[in-house]
């Protein structure tokens, strides 16, 4: 199995990742005959096909898969092996690839990107955004060395570490009736109309396990992509919305148009955690960075 290049290896995985000869190659940074040509003579020495080519069209074989599966295990394990000596040489540098939830990033990001770099200047942070499964996969799939999302999720191959609970406050339009009041329960929000994110937010999970207590109905003719649009659709009145607090702070606090008010207590929560696999060879840099951002907002 000598005559197996790590190379085609990657031309491989980045056509199962892309589905298409053109953007794979762009990927790997090769021109796609150069590519092409790699995956025949792969084909050609394992003596199956891997690659269903149609026009418009790329699919991987059944032997395909499962060549990819394992495929994608090897890179990943020499991955681990240049990281390790690294890791070894001076264990908080070098690039550590963080993701984080959308209705996380953007308001956590101002708080610790400062501090992160003064602190850990060797550290090269690669950032991502993406929703709860798809970056529970590629951290497992060692695309990812750490992620920053809500807790609890399913940790099979993976552990987690909780970092600080965030409060939710509500977001009225200006003119509504509960807007003056210092703070608000849960139970004055019966009758409301809800906004909330669209389908695979764990954030609209929550909203709605909040919300559900005083009977509050989803509107079922709107959902948002982001927090931002919701705070815009609060704001002419199509409805009210719940908001993680550091959504609310900052450069996000004052929006024209919304009163935001905390809850009284008890205060609805959501916990804020990191998670990595439990192989993983950066585990001083996870720590690192952890242990600031619980520093910084815990």
């Amino acid at each position: 199995m000598a005559d197996i290049k790590l190379k085609d290896l990657r031309y491989l995985v980045a056509v199962a990742d892309t589905r298409h000869f053109g953007r794979a190659a762009e990927r790997c940074f090769v021109s796609q005959p150069t590519l092409s040509a790699q995956l025949k003579k792969l084909e050609q020495y394992l003596g199956v096909q891997l690659i269903e080519r149609q026009p418009n069209n790329v699919a991987l074989t059944e032997a395909g898969e499962q060549i990819v599966t394992r495929a994608r295990r090897i890179l990943e394990a020499c991955e681990d092996v240049s990281t390790l000596a690294r890791t070894h040489r001076d264990p908080l540098a070098g690039r550590l690839r963080v993701a984080l939830l959308p209705t996380i990033g953007p308001y956590l990001l101002p708080l610790v990107a400062q501090a992160l770099h003064r602190a850990l200047p060797r550290l090269e942070l690669h950032l991502h955004e993406y929703q709860t499964e798809p970056m529970q996969a590629k951290l497992r799939g060692g695309e990812l060395d750490l992620g920053i999302l809500a807790l609890p999720v399913d940790l099979d191959g993976l552990q987690a570490r909780e970092l600080y609970a965030e409060p939710f406050t509500v977001a009225l339009p200006a003119g509504h009736r509960l807007a003056k009041r210092e703070r608000v329960h849960v139970s004055d929000l019966e009758g409301e109309k809800l906004l909330l994110l669209e389908e695979g937010h764990c954030l609209r999970d929550q909203a709605l396990a909040v919300c559900s207590r005083a009977g509050l109905g989803e509107s079922q003719d709107f959902r948002a992509t982001s927090l931002e649009t919701l705070r815009q659709m609060v704001a002419t009145g199509a409805g009210i919305t719940l908001l993680p607090q550091l959504a609310t702070q900052g450069a996000y606090a004052g929006a024209r148009g919304v009163a935001v008010l905390p809850f009284a207590k008890p205060v609805p929560t959501r916990q804020i955690g990191a998670i990595w696999r439990k192989t993983t060879v950066r585990r001083a840099a996870i720590d690192s960075v952890c242990d600031l951002i619980a520093k910084r907002v815990g």
